[in-house]
Parts: C-alpha cells; sequence; structure tokens
C-alpha cells in the first residue's frame, strides 16, 4: 500500500518511465486525446464523467509527484468564432499560474502551435481528464530533482 497523494498505478508508472525535460500533457475532455500526442506517449485515462477529474485537481497531485520547470497553455489563436477572444483572460489558466507559483516558466501557444509541441518527441505522457472548459490544456515539462540528502535505512 502506497503512502503517497498519487496512487494511479498507471500515471504512476508513466511518470517513473519519464525523466527531466519529458513533458507531461494534461489534457481537457475536449482534446484529441486519441491523435494529440506522439503515438508512443503513456495515455492515462481520467476522464470518468463530463467534469471528473479536473486538469486542476490532476496538476495538485503532480505537483507532489514531479518537480515542474515549465508550462504551456493553449490560447486562442484568431480562428473565427471562437468562444474566447484573443487576449482574454482563460479563468483555467489563472489557476495553473496560482499552482505552479511564480518559478515556473509560462509560455502561451496557439491551438496550432499547441498540438505540434504536444506531438513532439519528448511528450512522454498524455493524461486525458474530464475537464469542460475551454483552453483548459496544460503541457508541463519535467524538471530535475533538487539534491536532497535522505537517510538510507540501516542495514
Amino acid at each position: 500500500m502506497l503512502r503517497y497523494e498519487l496512487l494511479h498505478p498507471g500515471l504512476v508508472a508513466a511518470l517513473a518511465a519519464a525523466g527531466h525535460g519529458s513533458r507531461v500533457l494534461l489534457a481537457d475532455a475536449n482534446y484529441p486525446h486519441s491523435t494529440g500526442a506522439r503515438p508512443g506517449a503513456a495515455r492515462v485515462h481520467l476522464n470518468l464523467r463530463p467534469g471528473l477529474l479536473t486538469v486542476d485537481q490532476v496538476l495538485e497531485v503532480l505537483l507532489d509527484a514531479v518537480p515542474v520547470e515549465s508550462a504551456a497553455v493553449m490560447v486562442p489563436g484568431g480562428v473565427a468564432g471562437d468562444v474566447v477572444a484573443a487576449g482574454e483572460e482563460i479563468p483555467a489558466h489563472t489557476g495553473y499560474r496560482e499552482l505552479l507559483g511564480p518559478d515556473v516558466g509560462w509560455e502561451e501557444l496557439d491551438r496550432f502551435a499547441f498540438y505540434d509541441a504536444a506531438r513532439s518527441d519528448d511528450v512522454a505522457v498524455l493524461v486525458a481528464t474530464g475537464d469542460q472548459r475551454v483552453y483548459a490544456n496544460l503541457l508541463l515539462t519535467v524538471g530535475v530533482r533538487t539534491r536532497e540528502v535522505v537517510p538510507l535505512p540501516p542495514r
């Protein structure tokens, strides 16, 4: 029995196989989960029902499990009829910035640039969520662990 916040076996395994510089895509319910990441990326489906789980809920647990050096989000790119105007604040992004803090790099990509980034060779994991908010996708780059002195158990 694990005594840790992250308990999902598939997600633990996928993160363990990733390393610093690998990317983790937390995808909303509107994202093309089957085609929106490179074919070899692990896919973890946490989209139980609409609205459950959200990207924020997954992010909270991931931040305790892996260091994050940067994040990229999808923003409107001048598509006619888009539900969010270019330059308008996207509510999901506000929460992500709060959770990530000021030390995590932040990049905004238009929809097609985001798709290109999410299909790149360094994307190790796609986590499908039930988040129904628009532009709620979040692409994280795994950082480097800080040097911690962890005492080994006695032999």
